[in-house]
């Protein structure tokens, strides 16, 4: 009796199948902690509808939100970085330009050209984060200091978009004599009587902030946005003391008198435009 009281077989529960979610399908805000549509964050300009929290945007998408469609003309594209030094740290500085490349599909870390914004034709450089920070290399520096040159030469505004992580360490002296480079351009253009604005997104620092970023005739930034010469970890350990809140951002600085104003990403076109046509002198187009 016992061998017909023993069961003959085990029933064996089916796996549950997983979805198959991507994971980039949602991307989690830092600043309310909310999950949003990757797609609906990427047409609302990376920006959080409902936080305000400003993701960082790369230069192509930053290109489109500012000029005027089909008036963008690109130039100097093929100007890229050289290894002057032959330097080699846990890879060498080649092989990290060529992973640069490959994943980004810029050839440097700031895209120059020139474009319209409503009608008003200006010099555009914008910096883009993915290349190794946008630290500013050699070719950087001369990408931006051409962009300010044909600023000189076309009679038209400059408009730098900076986000960076200072020199370009792999880049030594070379590096550095950017921040003297693009410093001068600026100054003829000042000396020309043509404007130069501005704009800080996170980040902004180091040998950037030291030169260029700063230096515009109107200085526009990001909300939130971090912009120094030297980080707050590092400001934290050589002051030995305790930051305020909010220390390098731009409601910080814009109370001490570092900016001009905080502009969010959709209002940052208009209000461009109203500024230069101030500048310019140019009236605003009348409506038929």
């Amino acid at each position: 009796m016992a061998f017909f009281s023993k069961p003959r077989y085990t029933t064996v529960k089916p796996p549950e199948r997983k979805r198959d979610i991507p994971r980039d399908l949602y991307t989690r805000c830092p600043k309310s902690g909310e999950l949003i549509y990757t797609k609906q964050l990427e047409e609302n300009l990376m920006v959080v509808p409902k936080s305000g929290y400003h993701f960082r945007l790369d230069a192509p998408r930053r290109i489109a939100s500012l000029i005027d469609e089909g008036t963008w003309e690109e130039f100097d594209a093929g100007i890229t970085a050289v290894d002057s030094l032959e330097f080699t740290d846990t890879k060498p500085y080649k092989d990290r330009l060529q992973g640069y490349i490959a994943k980004t599909g810029l050839n440097e870390g700031v895209v120059c050209g020139t474009g319209e914004m409503e009608g008003v034709k200006v010099s555009l450089a914008v910096m883009d984060f993915r290349f190794a920070g946008a630290s500013m290399s050699a070719a950087v520096g001369e990408k931006i200091t051409r962009a300010i040159e044909r600023g000189l030469e076309q009679k038209t505004p400059v408009i730098i978009v900076s986000a960076s992580g200072g020199a370009r360490m792999q880049e030594g002296i070379y590096s550095l004599m950017q921040m003297a480079k693009t410093s001068a351009a600026l100054s003829r253009l000042s000396d020309a009587g043509l404007p130069y604005v501005s704009v800080l997104t996170d980040p902004t620092t180091g040998g950037v902030t030291a030169s260029f970023a700063t230096l515009g005739d109107l200085i526009l930034a990001e909300p939130e946005a971090l912009i120094c010469f030297a980080g707050p970890r590092v400001i934290k350990e050589g002051t030995n003391q305790e930051l305020p809140e909010g220390f390098q951002r731009s409601e910080f600085l814009l109370e001490r008198g570092l900016i001009d104003q905080i502009v969010t990403r959709h209002e940052l076109r208009p209000r461009i435009i109203s500024f230069l046509r101030v500048f310019m002198n140019q009236p605003a187009p009348v409506e038929a």
